[in-house]
């Protein structure tokens, strides 16, 4: 329905639209429905207590810093602790490579701001993250995508894509989001040799690195890259524009997140977010650095795998239970996601309706593919709900999937 406001937006705004995960929380608060619809972290492994004397430790002794604005930058002990913990997994850095954003969404939109003309083709994995999607969307982007397996991205579709001309490529390695495949080491070099050779660089989104359950560490593509071009600058200098958050070793609600990227990349996305928010809140970034610094998030990040990976134990013992024969998944190693994959004719907007009729939801995956596709694929979290919830749910799910396909359920 039009209104008086609707020829007052500006253009860009006809490019813009709701977020599906969005939309769906919203239908999925009634406590009787058990959702693997949001990637949210399980409240159960918050750290409460630290937050609680954290907080007040900070209005006694810092009240006049937490409660003041502060540097665009970030806080800067909370910019030195990140400089750390990255100089631990191989790449060196300083403070001037970091931006700290009011979660990794607002550095998402930040890098449209400074790099997407309208029309720029950005190269994306297929399906991708949702967020990165709808944040790029009112800047302009056209996207050529890549597809994926079960080793992450296939680099050898990457070639044909870069020829395309792309502003940049955009990459969740490890544990993606939606999928929760990770892109294998072989990959990640030949990602990192075909970016350099045709001049594009690479944004690397990696908010679920440290959620590793089972398999050996991956260096991240940035310290890869860092290895390659050796200049001897603790200052890095490189091709890649790297993401990570404390959504999820700490708290969403903090809306914390940083960017690390060259130092003239840091300067240009200091000055979008000074016209966004001037900095992140003060308050939240000296509470974080105050719960987390002493190695307490090391060993906090300990708990959440053990959970996360318990909780992946039961959705995908439960799969193979209760799931009908012809519906695929991911076996993710890590994160907060796995992929399902139902028989061509089923429609995972369909099978929605009826699941939200047996109190059980999921994200149909068609949102994740910018080109159209996925039809028949869904994401599923399985680190917010408990594990008899899970049981439960999926055991929802299966007698769905059945009664769609017309099969009998399974004994």
């Amino acid at each position: 329905m039009q209104t008086p406001w609707d020829h007052r937006f500006a253009q860009r705004t006809q490019r813009m639209g709701s977020s599906a995960i969005r939309e769906l929380l919203k239908l999925t608060e009634q406590p009787d429905i058990i959702s693997f619809g949001g990637g949210m972290p399980a409240p159960d492994v918050f750290p409460y207590e630290e937050f609680v004397a954290a907080s007040e430790r900070v209005l006694r002794e810092h009240g006049s810093v937490a409660l003041q604005y502060g540097a665009t930058e970030g806080y800067k002990p909370l910019r030195e602790m990140i400089v750390r913990h990255t100089n631990r997994f191989g790449i060196e850095i300083t403070p001037d490579n970091v931006l700290v954003t009011s979660g990794s969404q607002q550095a998402l939109d930040l890098l449209g701001k400074i790099l997407i003309n309208p029309g720029d083709r950005i190269l994306v994995e297929s399906p991708t993250y949702l967020g990165a999607l709808q944040a790029w969307a009112s800047y302009g982007a056209e996207y050529v995508t890549v597809p994926m397996d079960e080793n992450g991205m296939v680099t050898d579709a990457l070639e044909e894509a870069l020829r395309s001309g792309p502003k940049f490529i955009y990459v969740l390695p490890n544990f993606q989001n939606p999928t929760g495949v990770t892109l294998s080491l072989e990959r990640r070099h030949k990602l990192i040799e075909l970016a350099d050779r045709y001049g594009v660089p690479i944004v690397e989104d990696d908010p679920y690195g440290q959620l590793r359950f089972e398999g050996e560490h991956l260096s991240p593509i940035v310290v890869l890259d860092s290895q390659l071009r050796e200049n001897g600058d603790k200052c890095y200098r490189g091709n890649v524009i790297y993401l990570s958050t404390f959504s999820k070793t700490l708290a969403p609600g903090l809306r914390l997140a940083w960017v690390i990227a060259p130092p003239e990349v840091i300067r240009k996305l200091v000055q979008a977010k000074q016209g966004a928010d001037l900095h992140t809140s003060t308050f939240n970034q000296l509470v974080a650095y105050e719960v987390a610094h002493g190695g307490f998030l090391d060993r906090h990040v300990k708990l959440i795998r053990k959970v996360y990976g318990e909780r992946r134990d039961v959705m995908l013992g439960a799969m193979d239970s209760y799931f009908p024969p012809g519906v695929e998944w991911t076996q993710p190693k890590g994160g907060l996601f796995l992929w399902g994959t139902m028989p061509e004719e089923l429609d995972a907007a369909d099978v929605l309706k009826d699941a939200i009729e047996q109190k059980v939801a999921f994200v149909p995956g068609s949102a994740f593919f910018p080109t159209g596709g996925g039809h028949n694929t869904m994401r599923l979290n399985f680190s917010n709900a408990t594990p008899e919830r899970i049981q439960t749910g999926i055991a929802r799910l299966g007698k769905v999937l059945y009664d769609k396909l017309g099969q009998p359920v399974s004994s």
